[in-house]
């Protein structure tokens, strides 16, 4: 029941900053909190040797992407075009947004 905190979310816009894949920039498609990764689009690709299956019928080498640590992406801001940490913030109607930290743009829209 571990439960990971993470400031990411599908849909985010994020760059690798460690391991094979680092300096790349893609969206988020899956987070797993409980595991605490996320598989990003075009990031980490294994190629996978898989049996013929009734879902499968050609069977052979498929690539697919592998998730990766959240720790070792960053999100990127859209007004400053950089990875960036965020904080957050209470608007006046009670809700929760992330902002950047270096040009204090709003990341939810």
């Amino acid at each position: 029941m571990n439960r990971y905190k993470s400031n990411i979310k599908k849909n985010d816009k994020v760059k690798i900053i460690t391991g094979k894949d680092s300096g790349k920039i893609g969206k988020v498609i899956k987070v797993d909190r409980d595991k605490g990764r996320v598989l990003v689009e075009n990031i980490n690709i294994i190629k996978r040797h898989t049996k013929p299956t009734a879902q499968n019928r050609q069977g052979g080498i498929i690539e697919t992407e592998a998730p990766i640590h959240f720790s070792n992406v960053m999100l990127m801001c859209n007004k400053c075009i950089k990875p960036v940490r965020i904080k957050m913030l209470k608007l006046d109607d009670g809700k929760k947004t992330r902002v950047c930290r270096k040009c204090d743009e709003q990341i939810d829209a």
